[in-house]
Formats: structure tokens, sequence, C-alpha cells
């Protein structure tokens, strides 16, 4: 009997062993293999599925990617306690005038000074952000806030958030103009984003010493070409009020890498605070320059 048993513990024990073997390689395998990219930390990787946006303001929206079209604001949520930095230069070389080659002498604007601006935002509360900007176009300084007041649904069609702001030339220490409004924004899957933005800024006149106001109504949109390559356009026209020159408008090609956003834009006007859109942009002019935004989470 002590015989049999030990022939049979010999046939099963290299059994046991392959068992035992299998058992470890699926377990290093299990330890080796990539994580779920819904697990991941990071803008790139916390792209997981189109309604994940709905629940979490850290989830990359692919087509939300910016907190602005090219000048105006869109609806793009940050979560508590996390910031934005954007940096705006326009320069100043107008592109429609002189002949090809002046242009490529001046290295089309790049040779005759910018207008340059930067900013940073924070949520200070869920759905609530407060930035500061700064633009070197009149030294203005512009204190501004918004609300994400609806968030876009299967059973809300749109999303909208409320704006408000005071800009002041000189540092903050003349020609104050106080702006309100709103941000209606509505995205098509990963791919398109549109965008509506009344707003109505007071004082736009303060250069001819009088007082007026403007109404003017945003209207803009970003088209996701592919991966992270993508087109924005917008055009503010003044609806009442102080309406001088032209609306201002852009155009921009952006490409995205992580949390940064790079856009080479081309507009009609050196504005970029809401009081400076609202005054728009003159004939005849298009000026190059570009946006750069990075995302702190």
């Amino acid at each position: 009997m002590p015989l049999i048993t030990f022939i049979a513990a010999r046939r099963l024990c290299p059994i046991g062993v392959c068992l035992m073997l299998s058992l470890g390689v699926a377990a290093t395998a299990a330890a080796q293999s990539p994580p779920d990219p819904a697990q991941v930390a990071g803008p790139e990787s916390k792209v997981v599925r189109p309604n994940a946006a709905e629940e979490d303001d850290g989830v990359l929206n692919l087509a939300e990617p910016d907190v602005v079209v090219v000048n105006l604001p869109t609806g793009m949520r940050m979560p508590r306690l996390k910031g934005n930095f954007r940096l705006t230069h326009r320069f100043t070389g107008n592109l429609r005038r002189g002949s090809f080659g002046e242009q490529l002498g001046n290295l089309f604007g790049l040779d005759q000074g910018a207008v340059i601006g930067f900013e940073y935002r924070v949520a200070v509360v869920p759905h609530v952000q407060a930035a500061f900007y700064r633009s070197s176009f009149s030294k203005t300084i512009q204190l501004h806030g918004a609300f994400d007041a609806l968030r876009q649904r299967q059973s809300m069609p749109v999303a909208m958030s409320a704006l408000v702001s005071i800009e002041g030339t000189d540092n903050f220490r003349d020609e104050y103009s106080p702006s309100i409004g709103v941000v209606v924004s509505r995205k098509i899957g990963t791919r398109v984003a549109a965008y509506v933005t009344p707003i109505w800024t007071d004082n736009t006149a303060a250069s001819l010493e009088t007082q007026r106001s403007t109404m003017f109504v945003g209207v803009g949109g970003r088209l996701r070409l592919a991966g992270t390559t993508y087109v924005a356009a917008e055009i503010a026209p003044r609806t009442a009020g102080y309406a001088p020159d032209e609306p201002a408008y852009g155009i921009s090609i952006e490409k995205r890498a992580g949390g940064h956003m790079f856009s080479l834009t081309f507009t009609n006007s050196f504005g970029t605070t809401f009081g400076q859109i609202a005054r728009g942009g003159a004939a005849n002019t298009l000026f190059l320059g570009f946006n750069l935004g990075r995302k702190f989470y």
C-alpha cells in the first residue's frame, strides 16, 4: 500500500507543478497587463465615454477643450480648486496692408510688436469660476467669473453659464466697463460645439468721454477635424448701443496636446476682453496671433 501511494504521488506531482506554474503565469500577466484607461489620471486618459463629462467636471470633453472659442467664452467646466492658464498674443502687423514682399519682410507682422495678455482662472467652488486677466492693450485688467447654471444632458439639449465682469484700463484705474451675459452652448458628440453668447457691456465709448453701452451677441463654434486637431470661428455683431467700425471676428487652427491647447489665430481686432470685443474691429484689417492654454488637472 505505501508503494502504491508513492507511485501515485510521483505521477500526480508533475500535474500539480504544472497547475501551480500556470496559475503563477496567469497572475503575473494580470499584474503586468496595461491598466484600464478609464482609471488612469490625466487629461488624455480621462476621455472615457460620451456621457462621462455629464458627471465629472475633470473629464475632458473632446468637443469643448478650451475656455474660449477664439476670444468669446465657452462653457467648459473645471473641477473645484483646479486652475487654467491662458496666454493671448496678437501681432500688430496688418496682413491686409502692403504687398506680399513687404509682408514677408516683416515676417507677416511678427516684427511689428504685439498685444499680449495672460489669464489665470480657478473653480473656487463647484460650477463657479473666477478669473484674472490682464492685456497690454491700454493696460486693461479684467476681473470676471462664470456660474455654470445648466448642464447639457439627455433631458437638457443645451448648457448655460452666467457671466459677470468688470474691467478697467491703466491697470484698473480708469475707464471701467462692467459686463453681464450668458453662454448658451450645444455639443454634438465629440466633434462639434456651438455657442451663442449675448453680452451687455457698459461704458464702451469711454474714449469719447461719453457714457454709452453696447449689446452684442457672439456666435461661434469649434469643429474637431481628427484626433487632437480643431478649427474654430466666431463673430460678435452688435445688436444695440454704441457700435463703431465692424463686428469683431476671429478664426483659429488648433492643436491639443495633453492639458495644453495651442491656437493659431486670425482676427480683425486686438481686443480680448468683453469691453474690447464690444467696441468691434477695424475695417480691412487682419492680425496674426495665437492663444496658449494650460489646464492644471
